[in-house]
């Protein structure tokens, strides 16, 4: 019955990402003022998980999905060259913590869950 628990291996690998996802944002942040530097980003837990299934997204209209890449990138022409903005970085890190805090929800629950079936509280 319990042979199979992949709820705990689901929720250890958001966990996970979201720990790989936050160290990026603070590499990024820590970098603001390198010169030439690029940002990091790690690919979305579902883009990973999901792998190359053979469907793509569409775009229907510009600037849907993805921006337009006619479109000025935020960052560049500061001073020191690199597209970093602050702002944004703690915005994507704040989401990060969400989907950290998710991650640890989903595995409470599912412990939870598993003491009880098991008559334990």
């Amino acid at each position: 019955m319990f042979s199979e628990l992949d709820i705990f291996r689901t929720a250890h690998a958001m966990a996970s990402h979201a720990g790989r996802q936050q160290e990026a944002i603070a590499r990024n942040i820590a970098n603001s003022d390198t010169p030439g530097y690029r940002t990091r980003e790690v690919p979305s837990f579902s883009e990973i998980l999901d792998g190359d299934s053979g469907f793509a997204m569409r775009r229907t209209r510009p600037g849907h999905i993805a921006p337009d890449p006619a479109e000025p990138v935020t960052g560049i022409g500061r001073a020191t060259g690199n597209p970093v903005s602050i702002e944004e970085e703690m915005l994507k890190a704040t989401g990060v913590a969400r989907d950290h805090e998710r991650a640890l929800a989903i595995y409470r629950s599912s412990l939870s869950v598993l003491r009880s079936s098991l008559g334990r509280f």
